[in-house]
C-alpha cells in the first residue's frame, strides 16, 4: 500500500485575511466570475470586504445564501446556480455545512473550490470530503473528491468575532484527530486518501492535540474578549489546518463514528458536530482501554474550555434503550471508521462503551469525584 499525503494547494491564515481574497486567487491563477456560497453571517459581515477585494482586482462575482443544510438538495441548488451564472470557481464562506456544500458542488461541476470560514468549528475546510445529511440533520454520507481545495483562506479576526461555543467545537473535532490517527497509523489501515499514513500526517495530529491543550483554555478567553492573539492564531491553525491534514492522511476511527451514530438521536439534533464528536472521542478511550493518565487528560481538557463529557451535555439526558441501540447500530453500520479499531466492533460493544463513557463523565463531573481523579 502507498502512503498518500494530501492537503490544500494553498493556506492563508491571519487578521483581515478576507481583504486579499482575490489577489489569493489570481495567485493561484483560478478565473473568474466566482459564486460566491455564503452563510447568513457571513454575507452581513464580510460583503462590503468582498466588494472592494473583487473589484480592485477586477474579478467578477456573485452570491448565493446557503440554504442551512448540506443536502442532496442543497448541493444541486449550488450547482445549478453556478451553472446559471457560468461560474469558474465556487468560494464557500462560513461554517463547516456551507464549505462541505461548496466542495461538493464544485466537485460536480469540476470547478475549483475556494473555502473560507467564518469559525474554527471543524476541520472541514482543508478535506476533500463532504459529510452529507438529510434534510432532517442525520447523517447520510460521505462524499470523497479527488483533490482538496486550491485555496483555504483564514481570517482571524472574522473568527475572533465569531461564538466562542463555535471555536470550543472546533476543540471538540481536533481533539479526535491524534486518537484516530494513532490508531489508523498503528493498524495499517487505509487513511481517507486511500492511502498509508505518513510520519508527517502522524506528526501533524499529535501536534494538534498538544496545541489543543496549551492554547484552548486562552484561546477561548481571547474569543470571549474578541480580539486575536498569538494564542488564537495558534489554536485556529489546529483546529482547521492541524486538524484537517491529520485526519485525512492518517484516517478516521471509532470518535467519528460514534457521531454519526449520535445523529440518529433527534436530541443530539441542536447541538454542534465536534461536540458530539468530543464525546465520540470519550467512547473510543473506553473501546480502546485507554490508561487512567489518559482519561484525566482528556477529561481535564474538555472541562476546561467547556466540551460536553456526558449524554445529557449532548441533549441526550434520558437516552432509551431502543434510541441507544439505534445509535450503536449507526456508529457500527458496514463502512463505518469504528471498523479501522484494531478489533471486531459490534452493536452491543458500542452501546456498552457508550454507557461507561457517560458513566466516567458524570463522576469527573461531581465535585468531589473530579478532586478524587485529578489529584489521583
Amino acid at each position: 500500500m502507498l502512503s498518500v499525503f494530501s492537503s490544500p494547494s494553498r493556506y492563508t491564515q491571519g487578521r483581515n485575511a478576507t481583504a486579499s481574497v482575490a489577489q489569493e486567487m489570481m495567485t493561484l491563477g483560478l478565473a473568474a466570475p466566482a459564486l460566491i456560497v455564503a452563510g447568513s453571517s457571513a454575507a452581513r459581515l464580510l460583503s462590503s470586504v468582498w466588494e472592494r477585494s473583487f473589484s480592485e482586482a477586477g474579478f467578477g462575482y456573485s452570491i448565493l445564501a446557503f440554504g442551512g443544510e448540506c443536502s442532496v438538495a442543497e448541493i444541486e441548488r449550488v450547482s445549478e446556480s453556478a451553472r446559471r451564472s457560468r461560474a469558474r470557481v465556487i468560494v464557500g464562506a462560513g461554517g463547516g455545512k456551507v464549505l462541505d456544500t461548496a466542495r461538493a458542488a464544485a466537485s460536480s461541476l469540476g470547478l475549483p473550490v475556494v473555502n473560507c470560514p467564518t469559525v474554527a468549528s471543524s476541520d472541514a475546510p482543508c478535506s476533500a470530503l463532504s459529510v452529507v445529511y438529510t434534510e432532517e440533520g442525520a447523517f447520510q454520507e460521505y462524499r470523497i473528491y479527488g483533490k482538496n481545495p486550491d485555496l483555504v483562506l483564514v481570517d482571524t479576526d472574522v473568527i475572533a468575532h465569531s461564538p466562542p461555543r463555535l471555536l470550543v467545537a472546533g476543540m471538540g473535532d481536533a481533539l479526535a484527530t491524534w486518537f484516530e490517527a494513532k490508531t489508523c497509523a498503528d493498524g495499517h489501515v487505509r487513511n481517507m486518501r486511500g492511502g498509508a499514513s505518513t510520519q508527517s500526517a502522524l506528526a501533524l495530529a499529535e501536534l494538534c492535540y498538544r496545541t489543543l491543550l496549551a492554547d484552548g483554555v486562552e484561546a477561548r478567553r481571547a474569543i470571549e474578549l474578541k480580539v486575536v492573539t498569538p494564542a488564537l492564531e495558534r489554536l485556529v491553525e489546529a483546529n482547521t489546518l492541524l486538524s484537517g491534514l491529520g485526519f485525512e492522511s492518517s484516517g478516521l476511527a471509532a470518535a467519528h463514528a460514534v457521531h454519526n451514530g449520535l445523529t440518529a438521536a433527534a436530541g443530539t439534533h441542536a447541538y454542534f458536530h465536534g461536540e458530539k464528536v468530543a464525546f465520540g472521542v470519550l467512547v473510543q478511550l473506553v473501546l480502546e482501554g485507554q490508561p487512567r493518565e489518559r482519561w484525566r487528560e482528556v477529561l481535564g481538557f474538555a472541562t476546561s474550555v467547556g466540551l460536553p463529557i456526558t449524554l445529557e451535555q449532548i441533549g441526550l439526558r434520558d437516552l432509551s434503550l431502543e434510541s441507544l441501540e439505534q445509535v450503536a447500530t449507526r456508529a457500527t453500520a458496514p463502512g463505518e471508521t469504528i471498523h479501522n479499531e484494531p478489533f471486531e466492533v459490534t452493536p452491543r460493544i458500542v452501546a456498552d462503551a457508550i454507557l461507561a463513557a457517560d458513566a466516567e463523565g458524570r463522576a469527573y463531573s461531581s465535585p468531589l469525584q473530579s478532586s478524587l481523579g485529578r489529584n489521583k
